[in-house]
């Protein structure tokens, strides 16, 4: 019996967009050359352009992992092995997850990969990415000490062509752009004078002024961060000083983001750059002396309430106009802080609603119009049918799989009477191998497949929200219980659209702010079925820790008011089968 050709997945990466595109092309063509050679069968591409082998972070080789687990290809072909990663750690990982799934890693340079292989080659790929890193850190330095910017470029100066030295191109150099610069001195002015930040920007949008990145100006754009460097007032180079290697970046091996932190002030690099300097030292150190006497920390509060919300539904307040965040603009008022901040070419929402106003309207919403027991009864209905269809949809590719398996099974079982009847075991050693390696794979998906569950929801979670609702809002009241109740009311909202109404629109009769409540879905049934909102929450005088919630296929159990929660994961679930009609509450108070 012939042997089908093994399935090949093809990888491809090139490092940087100085690189030519065509470089994937050329990998990939050479990777089918091998495939063929082999006898192999090209299944699948990945790539990724201008990416970094230092993360396995990258859209390419994540599609490829997720196929895999699959069971898409059995082998997995590549350039060299730095295509896949640099890093030691990721690439022995990447090995051992193919490993998991029986498929092979084959490159054009190391042949097939094992992990000798990788302890050796792995490692000397992670110190070139060192080295590579220590002499890029090295020749921007050499270029900053020379008054070239080693990264990108500032608001006010025009990046300049490179220019050939020893026949390479040599970049960095910048030249003031007068319009901006100007535009910079009047910030440092304006500033200097007493004018806030808020105020400045929103003079230059007024003025349709593009922002640095082309957009709005914002405070944030011009205070930006004393100690960092950032922002208008703080960017040295306007006093024609270039400051380089103030902050150094690490990813965070479990989440790929770029985080910066401060170097010491011994790796810092100043270099005396006066042909940019744009802001004289007089302007700069009177900005500089304002910014000193307004800063000022308060160290009594501890950081955890300093992190706290100040008010009830701090950062859940949006401008229904333009977006943007509601702020304290008075004693006892929220407004839009884009308006006010940033002016009326970005909103015009000046509408103010006081504190006690908004949250009175809101509280009374929460207990009163939220969990109604005629569209519970509906949700119910329409929740149970729809998990339902996806169980029975589940339940099928499950049916599938274990009738395939049940023919594996019992093509194995033919070849080993055949054998015991006398057949030669050479002529089907390899159709074994074939069914041996096919039920491993039918086995593990039917490990991962989920087994059916019990799905009840109690409908009298209206009464238990609305009793538990009031336990919560009562705890506002309570010095001991404010604290969570707070988080537990905030975790029930998504977001409080704030927008104006005219004394027509207005059910007063006068001008005003309508809200639209949007409602948190899972938040508002885990608390209707009696569960802790978050990992804290009130019930009654006493604080409940949240129960692990159930992965899928895994039972969990919760017993409140009655209501038997068998198999439910509120969290996971409602985010597969809330859809349109199941949008939780968005209504107008």
């Amino acid at each position: 019996m012939t042997k089908p050709p093994l399935r090949v997945a093809i990888y491809a990466r090139f490092s940087t967009d100085k690189q030519r595109d065509a470089s994937i092309d050329d990998q990939i063509d050479s990777c089918r050359d091998l495939a063929a050679r082999e006898g192999w069968h090209v299944v699948g591409t990945y790539h990724d352009r201008a990416v970094s082998g230092a993360s396995m972070f990258r859209p390419g080789i994540e599609a490829l992992q997720r196929d895999a687990k699959l069971g898409k290809f059995d082998v997995v072909v590549a350039e060299a092995m730095d295509r896949l990663s640099r890093k030691l750690a990721d690439i022995a990982k990447f090995h051992e997850r193919m490993e998991h799934q029986s498929i092979k890693i084959h490159t054009l340079t190391e042949g097939e990969v094992s992990e000798m292989l990788i302890g050796m080659k792995g490692t000397m790929n992670q110190i070139l990415l060192r080295d590579i890193g220590i002499k890029t850190h090295r020749g921007q330095k050499g270029r900053v000490k020379e008054g070239k910017l080693a990264g990108g470029n500032a608001y006010g100066y025009d990046v300049l062509p490179g220019t050939a030295v020893n026949g390479k191109a040599e970049h960095g150099d910048r030249a003031i752009n007068r319009a901006e610069a100007e535009v910079v001195r009047q910030i440092f002015s304006d500033y200097a004078h007493g004018l806030s930040a808020g105020k400045i920007a929103e003079a230059l949008n007024n003025e349709k002024i593009p922002g640095p990145r082309g957009g709005w100006w914002g405070t944030s754009t011009i205070l930006g961060n004393r100690d960092r460097g950032t922002g208008i007032l703080n960017n040295e180079l306007y006093a024609g000083r270039l400051v380089w290697n103030r902050l150094h970046f690490s990813k965070d091996p479990d989440t790929g983001k770029r985080n910066s932190r401060m170097n010491p002030g011994d790796r810092v690099t100043s270099v005396p750059v006066p042909h940019l300097r744009i802001i004289e030292d007089d302007l700069w150190n009177a900005v500089k002396t304002r910014q000193g006497a307004m800063k000022t920390k308060n160290t009594d509060v501890p950081i955890w309430d300093r992190r706290r919300p100040r008010f009830l539904f701090s950062g859940l307040m949006k401008c229904g106009c333009c977006g943007s965040g509601f702020s304290k603009v008075s004693k006892d008022g929220f407004g839009c802080s884009a308006a006010r901040k940033k002016g009326p070419a970005v909103c015009t929402n000046m509408a103010v609603i006081k504190q006690a106003d908004l949250e009175a309207r809101v509280l009374h919403a929460l207990e009163h119009h939220l969990m109604d027991e005629e569209a519970v009864r509906i949700f119910c209905e329409e929740y149970a049918a729809e998990r339902n269809r996806l169980q029975a949809t589940r339940e099928a590719g499950r049916a599938d799989l274990e009738k395939d398996l049940a023919s594996v099974i019992r093509d194995h079982k033919k070849l080993v009477d055949a054998i015991i009847a006398g057949v030669p075991a050479e002529q089907v050693k390899d159709r074994m191998i074939e069914l041996d390696t096919r039920k491993k794979t039918l086995e593990r998906q039917l490990a991962a497949a989920p087994a059916r569950d019990p799905i009840r929801i109690h409908p009298g979670m209206a009464r238990t929200y609305r009793e538990r609702i009031g336990q919560l809002i009562r705890g506002l009241a309570d010095a001991e219980r404010m604290n969570d109740a707070k988080e537990a009311l905030r975790a029930l909202i998504e977001k409080l659209e704030l927008v104006p109404v005219t004394a027509e629109e207005s059910e007063t009769g006068k001008p005003g702010l309508a809200i639209h409540l949007h409602g948190a879905l899972a938040s508002l049934l885990r608390l209707a079925c009696g569960l802790p909102v978050h990992e804290t929450t009130v019930a009654g005088a006493q604080t409940q820790k949240a129960p692990r919630v159930a992965r899928r296929g895994e039972q969990n159990s919760a017993q409140s008011a009655g209501a038997d929660l068998q198999g439910i994961d509120i969290v996971n679930e409602l985010v597969l089968v809330a859809g349109t009609g199941f949008e939780p509450v968005t209504f107008r108070l």
